[in-house]
């Protein structure tokens, strides 16, 4: 029999009782951190497994839900703090309404611009281009995250879910439909008038390029998630289409497609939300790339990139 020391990191209403003491009747390399959670779920009932963090008594780093209690460094009479993470929010959930924002905006503002702009707009060919591929990228990311995308945590903060949207809402949602849809952008605007941004040449190559770039990162997405068994956090080295030069492929052709977006209006707009967006990508690429490395050591591919092939 095996018992541990639970105690509130941080007092909270959801677990009144704490310290407590959990009891198991197995040795600790038989159950798990997430054990524990149901364990203390089960005399709270309404401090979900979710809203917990578990840590070694003394430390912070939170104990991850799906190794042993032996692994942990709990033993029988140790003690471990638990923390209110607050209100959670599931991933996918947060991904689904993320990629929604555009997928409302960018249609309001292109079919109604006497409300947006006090007029009407004879929309150019670029606009048009422009319109069908935000709406096919966003329409492709909602796919993706109801069929394709296997998430390693179950849930976030839920006041999270406002500032990872504003990335999307505002940014690849308002201000880049808001631009490219104006006047400015229109059939008969200077900018657009005897220039390559009406070249049925240009645009199609352009074009050509963003759809290879789209079905790039959907191979991407695939290849990233037949590494993952459903149900699991088991983790795998990727290979193939892609990942040969880089550790985070799903993000090289992101930023292709959104290049060309940039590249064909020549919008600020475009161009923020490029800088921004890969900005971040590579960000998440490089701790990625370190996390790779630091688990498979020597069998990690040694000459590969984090994001950008021969890069970075």
């Amino acid at each position: 029999m095996v018992s541990v020391k639970v105690s509130a990191a941080k007092s909270t209403p959801l677990a009144r009782d704490l310290p407590t003491f959990i009891t198991f009747d197995k040795p600790v390399e038989q159950h798990t951190v997430g054990d524990l959670k149901k364990a203390i779920t089960a005399k709270n009932p309404k401090f979900h497994p979710s809203r917990q963090k578990v840590s070694l008594k003394g430390e912070s780093k939170a104990l991850p839900d799906n190794i042993t209690l032996k692994d942990a460094g709990v033993v029988d009479g140790s003690e471990v703090t638990v923390k209110d993470l607050g209100p959670q929010i599931g991933w996918k959930t947060v991904f689904l309404i993320e990629y929604a924002g555009p997928l409302v905006v960018h249609p309001l503002i292109y079919h109604f611009p006497r409300v947006f702009y006090g007029g009407p707009v004879q929309h150019s060919v670029l606009q048009k281009y422009v319109y069908a591929a935000v709406l096919l990228h966003f329409l492709k990311r909602e796919l993706e995250t109801l069929f394709v995308h296997r998430f390693s945590h179950g849930t976030m903060p839920f006041r999270n879910v406002f500032k990872n949207s504003a990335h999307y809402h505002i940014l690849s949602g308002v201000l880049l439909a808001y631009s490219v849809y104006s006047p400015t952008f229109a059939a008969n605007s200077p900018y657009i008038r005897g220039t390559v941004r009406e070249n049925p040449n240009i645009l199609w190559t352009c074009l050509a390029v963003w759809l290879w770039a789209e079905l790039s990162n959907l191979h991407a997405h695939i290849t990233l998630r037949n590494l993952r068994p459903e149900g699991s956090t088991k983790r795998a080295i990727p290979q193939g289409y892609g990942f040969s030069l880089v550790s985070c492929a799903n993000y090289l052709f992101e930023t292709i497609a959104w290049t060309v977006i940039a590249v064909m209006t020549g919008s600020y707009a475009a161009w923020l939300f490029l800088v921004v967006s890969t900005y971040q990508m590579a960000v998440w690429a490089v701790k990625k790339h370190r996390n790779y490395k630091k688990e498979f050591g020597k069998d990690y591919p040694a000459r590969r990139k984090a994001m950008f092939p021969f890069i970075l």
